[in-house]
């Protein structure tokens, strides 16, 4: 059995889908970060069956949790302090979402304008559907 340490302050994103652990790395930017971080791919899981997590030695502030919430929000973020969870934040679909995907519709203005930031606003929370706020094209499923 892999056993991997305690970490002392940061964060721990439990209950990912089995092996989505590194599009999420990717996602969150962790690897722009100067900070710990611990991939566990397929660990056991009485809930899910197999499951993967994040370890990450740093301020949770650093978390974008509207790109988390988005890619997954069932998702559970657990704050580490001294050693310990002081804290499960709960994600939501966020309402709009910035430069996390790209509209796909050529005639959109963001096709045109390079510079401008490709935002997609939740249309549909039940289907999870979002659209962007320029030309309302249907984001691919993430």
């Amino acid at each position: 059995m892999l056993n991997v340490g305690k970490i002392e302050e940061g964060f721990v994103l439990d209950h990912i889908k089995a092996g989505a652990s590194l599009d999420i790395y990717h996602k969150l930017n962790l690897d722009k970060l100067d900070c710990t971080v611990a991939i566990i791919k397929n660990a056991k899981s009485n809930k899910m069956g197999k499951k993967d997590l994040l370890k990450v030695e740093c301020d949770v502030e650093m978390l974008d949790l509207d790109v988390l919430g988005f890619i997954d929000h069932n998702i559970t973020v657990n704050v580490i302090k001294n050693g310990e969870i002081i804290e499960k934040k709960i994600l939501t679909l966020p309402k709009e979402i910035t430069n996390v995907i790209k509209c796909k519709n050529p005639r959109c203005i963001t096709s045109i304008e390079q510079e401008l930031p490709h935002i997609f606003v939740l249309t549909d929370p039940e289907k999870e559907t979002y659209r962007c706020k320029y030309c309302e094209e249907k984001a691919a499923k993430h």
